[in-house]
């Protein structure tokens, strides 16, 4: 029966968002379990039921007689409006009952701006949003994901955060709890035990430092914690995934995701080293499945879910080393049962005409090739590794295959981009058509559709640039209209909003003062800041300037001369100054050393390569992992 009533149910958009009922959901009797989980996706069912993560920590939860793991999507407004006006509160698919009875409160933090949507969906399972507010008898809120690797923006209303990944982690800390929980242990005495936990932040154990000034300083332990706790959180990694927990089934929603596929995580990390990606850091040393066990899940899914398309999934598809052997294994499986096989992330140096009959097996998909920039300079400064040359020779063998779309993927506003970097974005688009019509010498073909897609840089913790500045607000307009004007009619051309991005660049590097400027912005929008429609940007202008300082903010690299002249030696002691400052996420230890992101910043100044990891081992410091890629590479 249905937590919603009828008559409100029917008059909603999608009312199938709520029900629960699907396909491989799992249901248990509450009354047989010890540990209730709800695991909770800040944004709507369509978007929480793409992500991977979820799917895979529900079934592994599952697994355990002792606990259930129950979905939790936040409402589309239409219904969250009429559920408030009728008392009702937040509930979970499986049960239909409400989720302030649960043991645990699990949010996974994929992007900043999903931190309202986390303090409304609190609100509105009728719990203080504040952990400090939070009593004896409250849900233990906790908080995991890659946004974690700097919990502090949202600290101040989380009671835990688990660090890293959290195959190993999460059933830790639940079986913890449960031991807890039948000893009749407080809320206070829970949290130290789960402190003992590797990778587990417990925010109340701890309190942030600021100068006169302003600035941050430190975290540190509070007085009575002090020995207790550890000062720095080590960041919890799988050394291998072969043998880690695999998915054999997966919900099939009612309501179509926005990926709705199966999807198969080949290796976990990346190899290349591209100093704007955060994912390429937190994740490391890159590892590996093996294609056996890749096949055996994907017959599985496929049995199991009844979907026509299988996605690989990673940040570089075609870095995986068995993807000849698993390819060829899936499309002996899925061309008999005329399904497909996508390969998002595959990189234009490595793209392939093997590849490209794989891809095109079934169906063809459309192409995606990320350059990030317009110049060969600044894609060595952020060390992405690919040359125009390999573009031409990918968007040639597309060409020649029957392809006519090509979608190019930049950014705009990375460190030391010039006028001249950001021109080059409409001519290398320019270069890609003029290629298509010189293949196809005279002959009547279609138009190309050649789009042009444009992302503002935002300087991420934990990635060498992490101490530089956005550009503003007014450069990101300035430049998203050069490429406009530039490109002309013949072009697709998409970019991601301006205002969404500068948001963003506050969150990402904020301290605990930013909880401050999320529980005012909440109070006044509601949440639903990733969707356009809902996001109010002079909001978040006023907030921020009324509070001032709440993270940093990072300096200009350009000041110092660079690229249009030589880095002084007296700028590059400025620099090394600069990032040498304190950062509020200090504290976690993510394997890679901040003298590696260092050296790494001041590499970029050169135009300095960093080769991948598996030609030549950079000393990142993720050995001590041991396993994956950067240990074999070594």
């Amino acid at each position: 029966m249905s937590y919603i009533p009828d008559e409100i149910l029917m008059s909603v958009e999608k009312p199938a968002r709520y029900t629960g009922g699907e396909l491989n959901a799992v249901v248990k009797n509450k009354e047989d379990v010890d540990v209730r989980f709800a695991f909770c996706f800040a944004d709507s069912y369509e978007i929480g039921m793409s992500h991977l993560g979820m799917k895979l920590l529900y079934e592994l939860l599952n697994s355990y007689p002792e606990f259930w793991c129950e979905r939790v999507f936040a409402p589309w407004p239409d219904l969250e409006a009429k559920m408030r006006e009728n008392g009702l509160k937040l509930f979970a698919l499986e049960s239909q009952e409400e989720i302030s009875d649960f043991d645990f409160i699990g949010f996974t933090l994929q992007y900043e701006l999903s931190y309202t949507s986390i303090l409304n969906m609190l609100d509105f399972a009728g719990l203080p949003v504040y952990a400090k507010d939070r009593g004896e008898g409250a849900p233990l809120v906790i908080g995991g994901g890659p946004s974690c690797m700097n919990p502090e923006p949202i600290a101040d209303f989380f009671d835990i955060f688990n660090l890293g990944d959290g195959e190993e982690m999460l059933p830790e800390i639940l079986f913890k709890y449960r031991e807890c929980k039948l000893k009749g242990m407080t809320k206070r005495e829970t949290l130290e035990a789960l402190s003992e936990i590797p990778g587990v932040y417990i925010p109340a154990f701890y309190e942030p430092v600021y100068d006169k000034a302003g600035d941050f300083v430190c975290l540190k332990r509070k007085k009575e914690y002090e020995g207790r706790v550890p000062e720095t959180i080590k960041r919890r990694v799988l050394p291998e995934l072969e043998g880690a927990f695999m998915m054999k089934k997966q919900v099939v929603p009612y309501v179509e995701a926005i990926h709705d596929r199966i999807m198969l995580e080949i290796f976990r990390g990346c190899v290349r080293g591209c100093r704007f990606c955060q994912a390429g850091y937190i994740y490391r040393p890159a590892r590996e499945r093996s294609p056996d066990s890749l096949l055996e899940a994907a017959k599985s899914l496929s049995e199991t879910t009844g979907y026509e398309e299988i996605s690989l999934l990673s940040l570089a598809t075609d870095d995986y080393t068995c993807l000849k052997e698993l390819t060829d294994g899936l499309i002996d499986y899925t061309s008999r049962r005329h399904m497909n096989i996508s390969l998002p992330s595959l990189r234009i140096d490595s793209f392939s005409l093997d590849l490209m009959e794989k891809i095109s097996k079934v169906r063809k998909s459309g192409l995606t090739f990320a350059l990030e920039a317009g110049t060969q300079r600044l894609r060595d400064v952020i060390n992405k590794g690919i040359s125009e040359e390999d573009l031409f020779r990918s968007a040639k063998l597309a060409f020649e295959n029957g392809y006519y779309g090509v979608k190019l993927y930049f950014m705009i506003g990375l460190p030391t981009e010039t006028d001249e970097d950001v021109l080059a974005i409409a001519a290398t688009a320019r270069k890609v058509r003029d290629l298509y019509y010189e293949l196809s010498e005279g002959r009547k073909v279609k138009a190309p559709q050649i789009t042009v897609s444009v992302s503002t840089f935002v300087p991420k913790a934990f990635t060498p640039f992490q101490w530089t500045k956005q550009i503003s607000y007014t450069e990101i307009k300035r430049k998203l209209r050069m490429i406009k004007d530039a490109l002309g009619p013949k072009y697709g051309f998409s970019w991601q909003d301006p205002e969404l991005s500068v948001v963003e660049n506050i969150l990402a590097r904020a301290d605990r003062r930013a909880s401050q400027l999320l529980y005012n912005v909440w109070k006044r929008t509601g949440g639903f800041d990733s969707w356009s429609e809902f996001f109010n940007y002079d909001v978040w202008l006023e907030e921020k300037e009324r509070l001032g300082k709440v993270g940093i903010e990072g300096f200009d690299v350009a000041e110092g001369g660079f690229p249009d002249a030589p880095v002084s030696e007296e700028a590059r002691a400025d620099y090394l100054e600069k990032i040498s400052r304190p950062l509020p996420w200090d504290f976690v230890d993510i394997g890679v050393t901040k003298n590696f992101m260092k050296r790494e910043f001041m590499k970029a100044l050169s135009c300095e390569i960093t080769p991948d990891c598996r030609t030549k081992c950079a000393g990142c410091g993720c050995a001590v992992y041991g396993g994956g890629v950067c240990v074999a590479g070594r």
